[in-house]
């Protein structure tokens, strides 16, 4: 007979030391053994959640509980199936298997038995994304709402839009006031194809991803005796990652585990980072008064980082004004105190970190040990340029690289057809941007120029028709101006935006204020350049792939590559070295957070970053940075660095730790409306009809008062935002 893993625990405390000692510390011990109470797991960075669950599995089943009985709620199948595959080889029965898996997965098991309470067959059909977007399209052709020449929503967007309404459990009209504003002419007409939407589902025994969140909550809520079915069925349930889940997510957990509330949930407030999929901060902070009698346990032993990082991590977290307070200790020796390096501009932090980079790879630390996180995606740009030029290879995840967004590569075009006249590929696309111009016609006029020895003659005598002579002429005329001497590449670049605004508002109708959000940073980019060569050959960013000559062909194990990550995409992972670059103000945070809650998450998300390193975190910032208005100059250092202790902090040879312990007060963390920090403008002179200038929306004109500190303002160029007072550095200008 298999011994006992939890030997003898109510009458042999020896025997359960033991136990301890070698297999879990004191504090899993307990997360995995207690009973009788709902329990809530915090479980911080690195510190064995999945092992707890695995062996708290294990434990339940040596109890007498059967094992599907018990119910594993996650957010990949791949997640499920490992801590499964693991607790049935800790009680060596591969029989005794767990029942797990996503919250989708096991939605769709349960509505196939009880969906006919809502008029679904037990035979209903899953929709996936593209099957959605295809109804979506149907019903706009039925109401006549798409079609040729007419502007409107794609169908990804609108798939999205009512996705962030279902998962948000909010109205449209909210989720177009606050994402998708420059759709608002749409919102009716968008209200219709959702209600039509819903209706053809219904009626051909439809269901899309989100439909299985909704239903089971809904066929739990209104129909008692499934809720008691379910309970009778799942008498323990266990739920990873809970911080990430949604308010519908958060709902089905009480449902399910109504009537006998066994029920352990397993998260980490402070990695909270994923409110734009819809997860909901509240969820776990709540979660004792949802379940009264919940027993808290911290997981707080980390295995993955060195005492010096994880005192500066502790320190990040501390600072948070909500939270479940817990302090991670390791007993990994050494390692050396994070560095922290200002920098003149972002420039100059690409330069310092491509240079430690080659310097790591000198000392033959594995390429795939060195990750570069930042906050956003076009945050790398500057770093992608420099590791290019230094021919160190790199993969970027959770934001496109420089050249790979369409609307970069249009106005890089127009860039390369001016340095090169002769760069084929670039005159096709900007061929093919003028309205009436299909890929045919562009190959015309391609041959004509071809055929001359001058591109802008042959573009000025080609016989174009009607519909499209008034396009090129404007076309001819901008590259006519750009090729006049000694113009800088930031001019040229201001030169083509003026011309290629509407183009672009035309095409990229549906999401074309956030991508002037790269624009805006590409200009950035640009204007550090002195001429457009340089610039050309800089952007030119990928590489050959590496090849074998003797094999004629790709290597089929390709040579391993640096990191470059956004946050949000390198949460769960760990690397030996770990950069968090852009540490600045208007960086990081980013412009954009305008309330409490909002600037909190920035305050997880850095925390997420630094815990994130094994062996070494290198934090930089640059002094300068220039605004998204192109006026106010932004920068220095981030005011969640500011909060930090210089003891805490290695400040590396440019002694950038001199700016660290300044206790500039941080928007979150004033309690008198801006008294004693930055200065915020007087609530009652922001009335009606007032212009004033947001860092980072620009300049706008107030609506209406929203609360007590908050107003409502609209901007021209990203719609209406409500705005916080003490958040939004908001200024007064008219």
């Amino acid at each position: 007979m298999q011994p006992s893993l939890f030997p003898s625990q109510k009458k042999d405390p020896v025997a359960r030391e033991s136990f301890r000692a070698g297999d879990l510390n004191g504090a899993q011990l307990e997360a995995a053994t207690s009973m009788g109470a709902p329990i809530l797991v915090i479980a911080g960075a690195g510190t064995g959640k999945t092992r707890t669950l695995v062996y708290r599995m294990a434990y339940l089943i040596e109890q007498g509980v059967e094992a599907d009985n018990i119910l594993l709620l996650t957010f990949t199948r791949k997640a499920a199936q490992e801590m499964i595959e693991r607790a049935a080889g800790l009680i060596n029965d591969p029989s005794r298997k767990v029942t797990g898996g996503t919250f989708h997965a096991m939605a769709n098991i349960l509505l196939r038995r009880y969906g006919h309470h809502l008029g679904y067959a037990p035979n209903f059909t899953i929709l996936d994304r593209s099957d959605s977007e295809g109804i979506i399209n149907l019903i706009k052709s039925s109401l006549e709402l798409g079609g040729s020449g007419k502007r409107f929503p794609s169908k990804k967007v609108i798939c999205n839009l009512l996705s962030r309404s279902v998962n948000k459990c909010t109205d449209v009209e909210t989720v177009i006031a606050e994402q998708y504003s420059h759709l608002d002419e749409y919102r009716s007409d968008l209200e219709r194809i959702f209600d039509d939407f819903r209706k053809f589902k219904l009626e051909h025994g439809l269901m899309d991803y989100d439909d299985l969140l909704v239903n089971l909550r809904r066929v739990m809520t209104e129909f008692p005796q499934v809720r008691e079915e379910v309970a009778e069925r799942f008498k323990h349930v266990l739920v990873d990652e809970y911080q990430d889940t949604n308010l519908i997510q958060a709902d089905i957990v009480r449902l399910v585990a109504a009537g006998h509330q066994n029920v352990m949930v397993v998260g980490d407030d402070s990695q909270s980072i994923y409110s734009f999929r819809g997860a909901d901060f509240r969820n776990i902070m709540d979660f004792p008064k949802v379940f009264p009698g919940t027993r808290i346990v911290r997981l707080e032993e980390n295995y993955r980082s060195s005492q010096a990082i994880l005192s500066l991590t502790n320190a990040i977290i501390d600072k948070a004004e909500e939270k479940y307070t817990k302090k991670l200790f390791s007993n990994i020796e050494g390692g050396a105190k994070p560095r922290l390096n200002g920098t003149h501009d972002e420039s100059a932090q690409a330069r310092l970190v491509a240079e430690r980079i080659v310097e790591l790879r000198g000392r033959d630390v594995p390429a795939d040990e060195i990750a570069v996180l930042f906050r956003s995606g076009f945050h790398s740009y500057k770093l992608e340029l420099e590791l290019t030029n230094r021919q160190v290879r790199f993969e970027k995840r959770g934001g496109q690289k420089l050249t790979e967004s369409a609307h970069t590569k249009d106005v890089l075009a127009y860039l390369r057809v001016t340095s090169n006249p002769d760069d084929r590929l670039s005159w096709n696309r900007i061929l093919l941007l003028l309205d009436k111009v299909g890929p045919k016609t562009a190959r015309n006029v391609l041959d004509r120029i071809r055929a001359t020895e001058d591109p802008l003659v042959a573009v000025r005598d080609f016989p174009a028709g009607k519909s499209w002579r008034g396009g090129l002429d404007k076309l001819l005329d901008l590259l006519t101006r750009l090729r006049a001497p000694g113009l800088e590449p930031v001019v040229i670049f201001d030169m083509v935006m003026e011309y290629y605004r509407e183009i672009f508002e035309r095409i990229y109708h549906d999401d074309y204020p956030t991508r002037s959000r790269d624009l805006d940073q590409l200009r950035q980019l640009i204007s550090a350049y002195g001429d457009l060569q340089s610039l050309i050959d800089d952007t030119t960013l990928d590489p050959p792939e590496a090849t074998d000559d003797s094999l004629g062909g790709r290597l089929d194990n390709p040579p391993a590559q640096v990191i470059l990550s956004t946050i949000h995409s390198a949460k769960g992972l760990e690397w030996d070295h770990v950069f968090v670059i852009n540490l600045a103000a208007g960086r990081f945070p980013s412009c954009q957070p305008f309330m409490k809650a909002e600037w909190e998450e920035e305050r997880r998300m850095f925390y997420v970053a630094a815990t994130r390193a094994r062996k070494m975190l290198y934090l930089s910032y640059p002094r300068e940075v220039m605004s998204f208005d192109r006026q106010s100059p932004a920068g220095g250092m981030s005011p969640f660095l500011a909060e930090l202790s210089p003891a805490l902090l290695d400040g590396g040879a440019s002694g950038g730790v001199a700016d660290v312990g300044r206790n500039r007060p941080s928007p979150a963390s004033r309690q008198d409306g801006g008294k004693g920090g930055e200065r915020r403008p007087d609530i009652n002179l922001l009335v009606e009809g007032v212009a004033v200038r947001h860092p980072f929306f620009g300049e706008g004109k107030v609506e209406k008062k929203s609360g007590k500190r908050s107003v409502e303002v609209f901007f021209s160029r990203h719609g209406r935002k409500i705005l916080h007072l003490d958040y939004a550095k908001l200024e007064i200008i008219g």
